[in-house]
């Protein structure tokens, strides 16, 4: 494992680099233990997800889901090489430690095990890319599992849960509000419209959903933050202070709860967007605040006695559950394949995206243990 671990932690595999060095890795070693191996690439070749299977038939039986791409470290301090394994104070240092080539190397290691058990129910392994910029690659490997005659029966998501099994997180949208006015020379400002106020304005509008959500809305008590969260997270335009701006924009993201009425949100937004405009449009006939859909993905809710429940905690020696703030590739699994879903892996999501990431020795050793036991469960028939 901590030899896997190295190679993977030593690919670079930031997501808007190509993560094909490091899926030719993980395929020379699955298909040296004769596993049968597919690569989904992207249409430029350079990014593909991976899907791997061992046992009788290949058909049913339980997936491990991970995604290979990790966050930039620019403008971080680290302390260690991040694209080198570190092993110091009982932890692995490095980027992706956490967040989540610990739980990948596992799964590679899991496999290779399997490999070479009589299994009576297979074991499948599906890795990712693209999974940090909104869950956008698994979308391929979807697709050609949607097309199978038989899905897996379960899927374990190994994002750092601390070993805990977690039945849900919350859905994500993502979106856009471009802003258009008139531009203009800076000493006669009024004669024009700021593009940046408007979306002043409309970041304004933004706040006063969110504290409305907050206060009367759908609640669950399993999150941080048991309410559906609006959130702008980016605001950019104009060229210079001397220039009125003509187009501004703001990128901000829903993050729901299940049942929350998301649609019902963007509309209350696009007429608050009309509503700022409107009164302008008689001296500024070009003003608009337009609401355009970027990516989504849906939340992940698995019911705590569902049988993937019992059968992972059986597995772990957990006695409760959890939900967890950030999204993962879990929910598309759920809603696209039907496949029951659990998010289970070494690790905390506070040491992920940060300077020194790590993930603890004792946590990876936790982890291992629970792969070992599905292993056996599956040589023995569940």
């Amino acid at each position: 494992m901590r030899e896997i671990l190295g190679q993977l932690v030593a690919f670079d595999t930031v997501s808007h680099r190509p993560n094909m060095a490091l899926m030719g890795y993980v395929r020379d070693l699955l298909e040296a233990a004769r596993l049968t191996v597919t690569l989904v690439p992207d249409a430029g070749g350079g990014k593909a997800n991976l899907f791997a299977s061992t046992g009788p038939g290949a058909v049913g039986g339980v997936m491990l889901s991970g995604h290979t791409d990790v966050v930039p470290v620019e403008g971080q301090d680290w302390t260690v090489p991040p694209f080198a394994l570190t092993e110091a104070r009982g932890r692995y240092y490095g980027r992706g430690a956490a967040d989540m080539k610990g739980f990948v190397a596992c799964a590679v290691e899991a496999m290779l095990l399997a490999a070479r058990r009589p299994l009576k129910v297979p074991l499948h392994l599906a890795l990712s890319y693209d999974e940090e910029i909104g869950c956008m690659g698994v979308r391929s490997l979807i697709d050609l599992l949607a097309a199978a005659p038989v899905k897996p029966r379960f899927c374990i998501v190994g994002e750092p849960t601390g070993m805990q099994v977690a039945t849900g997180h919350k859905g994500k949208v993502a979106l856009r509000a471009t802003c258009r006015g008139r531009e203009g020379h800076s000493a006669l400002a009024p004669l024009a419209l700021n593009a940046l106020h408007l979306s002043g304005d409309f970041l304004g509008a933004v706040r006063r959903v969110q504290a409305e959500v907050a206060a009367t809305g759908l609640r669950d008590g399993d999150y941080d933050v048991p309410y559906t969260t609006l959130h702008v997270g980016k605001m950019s335009g104009g060229v210079q202070v001397n220039i009125v701006p003509n187009h501004a924009v703001l990128d901000f993201e829903i993050r729901s709860l299940a049942g929350e009425d998301v649609a019902g949100l963007i509309g209350r937004l696009e007429a608050e967007a009309e509503a700022i405009v409107a009164p302008l449009r008689g001296e500024f006939p070009e003003a608009a605040i337009t609401v355009e859909r970027l990516w989504d993905y849906p939340g992940l809710g698995t019911p705590s006695d569902a049988e993937v429940v019992r059968f992972v905690k059986g597995l772990t020696g957990a006695n409760g559950t959890m939900k967890v703030a950030f999204g993962t590739e879990g929910g598309l699994f759920d809603a696209r394949l039907g496949v029951p879903t659990v998010i289970c892996g070494p690790g905390s999501m506070a040491q992920g995206h940060k300077p020194d990431e790590f993930v603890s020795v004792e946590q990876i050793e936790r982890c291992r243990g629970m792969l070992a036991a599905l292993v056996d469960r599956l040589e023995a028939g569940f």
